[in-house]
């Protein structure tokens, strides 16, 4: 029985794939469960279609991504910070600050992991932190920390 998986297997082939298993696993396991369907030539068809679709969703992410990222390189995000008493700033702007900070201007939500390089923003001044916003496409965030004004004079 020749079957077209829609999901990997293990042991028998990766989604996309036209594979001969014995007529028993095709018709009690693999077509039952969801994993694939029987070879036909309209699957075939159905599936290159499913598979032109999510290309083209795709690109219409990674442009968007492209968009946000042109649109995140003219944002500065300001923050403030204590200073220490030879004036140097006392603790970091953590990246639960800077997922914050996104969420709030521009809407989008990232995880702890899209910041790849993990580079602490712990001096003042204006830092660069990269952020990955979808697959591939990343975008740099303008960071600058002013000191928070003291109540001494």
């Amino acid at each position: 029985m020749k079957v077209l998986l829609k999901k990997d297997l293990n042991k028998v082939g990766k989604a996309g794939q036209v594979v001969e298993v014995s007529d028993g696993y095709g018709a009690n396991f693999i077509v039952p469960k969801g994993y694939g369907v029987l070879f036909t030539q309209q699957a075939l068809h159905e599936r290159e279609q499913e598979l032109a679709q999510e290309a083209a969703e795709n690109a219409k992410r990674v442009a968007k991504a492209k968009d946000l990222a042109q649109q995140l390189s003219n944002i500065t995000f300001k923050f403030q910070a204590s200073v220490g008493s030879r004036g140097a700033m006392i603790g970091t702007v953590s990246i639960k600050e800077l997922k914050k900070a996104l969420k709030e201007k521009l809407g989008i939500s990232v995880e702890k992991e899209d910041f790849p390089e993990h580079n602490l923003v712990n001096a003042f001044g204006l830092s660069h932190v990269k952020v990955e916003l979808y697959k591939g496409v990343y975008g740099i965030m303008n960071v600058l920390v002013e000191p928070k004004p003291s109540g001494k004079k």
